[in-house]
């Protein structure tokens, strides 16, 4: 007599037992991920560095030459990087890379010059939680410019981490209006705040485009460039604009000393954020800067004598999370429009209708970008 199994009646294979917490978070933060995060820290150091001598040279010297001191970082990239494209051969070489793409260097190297500029310059018209709270319009401006340009393609996570940051620098800011930090107060706020604003924009179009460079050219042709274009038209500026700041410096040995730690600083910063960038990306790099000024605060509380707020360390915390959060899944780079299409569409299958490549035409690809190895996680794109 035949027996017939019921679904209730046939045994259950007994699966994988389900994770626990802790494990999911340690499969998560990976070595790499955390070494990502360290790295992002070393450039907010930099930047807290670079923040503290400005502010002595500004305040306790009156050298308010923010031109002449990125004009003496560009000097410093000409004399390392450029000289070592010049002695280059091949197609690696400066004169090979001015014929191909000299102009758009040019520009690249203007925008870089400007966004200093104009950030530093708000200093002087609007208040520091301002600046604060308006420089992070770069984040936002990153993420659509890589999303159009770089043609990367994020999760939901993404967008609540970045969130996160900005959050936590909100609470940043909120400290600084409590505890009466207004420094930079000056008459034309509205301006200040447009110049901030323009300074985050051009800085994103920067980062977007060195991005881009150190992972398909070359760190040194970035830097060497940035070097060649940035002391020339650096130094244009500075003639014209500053010649008459400079006489007014009283030169003392002190002035000379923060002028040689901005600019190597300075120089240590843009020499290492094309490692940074290669290794993650311009949304995450500028995610980890954020913590910037919660250094430049601790220092301060040394330094100048700020007043501690609990809420610096909530802001900071926060914003540790949002890195965090950011970085434990992946974004995905398509290398082909076709790819793209393929994406947004639903079960990321090709479509029936879809034209068979042609003999001689290179297949699309996917390249898959990762903070961390995630082990389990299927690339979500499938080209046959």
């Amino acid at each position: 007599m035949p027996v017939v199994s019921t679904v209730e009646s046939v045994p259950r294979v007994t699966g994988t037992p389900v994770p626990s917490l802790y494990q999911r978070i340690r499969r998560r933060l990976t070595r790499d991920l955390l070494v990502t995060l360290a790295l992002g820290q070393v450039l907010s150091l930099l930047i807290c560095a670079i923040s503290l001598t400005s502010k002595y040279l500004a305040d306790d010297f009156h050298a308010n030459t923010p031109v002449f001191q990125s004009f003496l970082n560009y000097i410093l990239l000409f004399l390392v990087y450029t000289t070592t494209l010049a002695v280059r051969q091949g197609d690696g070489n400066l004169l090979a890379i001015l014929k191909q793409r000299w102009w758009k260097y040019m520009i690249l190297g203007l925008i870089d010059i400007e966004a200093n500029y104009l950030v530093l310059k708000a200093y002087q018209y609007t208040t520091l939680s301002s600046v604060q709270l308006l420089d992070c319009f770069v984040i936002p401006v990153v993420l659509l410019l890589s999303w159009f340009f770089l043609l990367v393609r994020y999760k939901a996570v993404h967008f609540v981490g970045a969130g996160l940051c900005l959050l936590g620098v909100g609470c940043m800011v909120g400290a600084d209006i409590l505890l009466g930090r207004q420094q930079g107060l000056g008459e034309q706020k509205l301006f200040g705040d447009l110049l901030v604003v323009g300074g985050a924009t051009l800085y994103a179009i920067s980062n977007v485009c060195e991005e881009f460079i150190v992972k398909n050219l070359s760190r040194v042709e970035f830097l060497g460039m940035m070097g060649l274009f940035g002391s020339f038209f650096s130094g244009i500026q500075v003639a014209i604009m500053e010649h008459k700041e400079l006489l007014k410096v009283p030169w003392d040995w002190q002035i000379g000393l923060l002028y040689i730690g901005f600019s190597a600083f300075m120089f240590c910063l843009y020499s290492f954020m094309p490692v940074v960038l290669k290794r993650t990306s311009a949304t995450s790099v500028n995610l980890s800067l954020l913590t910037a000024d919660m250094y430049s605060f601790f220092c301060g509380l040394f330094l100048f004598h700020y007043k501690f707020s609990g809420l610096y360390l909530l802001s900071f915390f926060i914003i540790i999370l949002g890195l965090v959060l950011y970085g434990t899944l992946s974004t995905y780079v398509g290398q082909d429009p076709r790819v793209y299409k393929q994406f947004r569409n639903t079960g990321c299958q090709l479509s029936a209708d879809q034209p068979p490549l042609s003999a001689g035409v290179l297949e699309p690809s996917v390249t898959y970008t990762s903070l961390g190895p995630e082990a389990g996680d299927d690339i979500p794109v499938h080209v046959a």
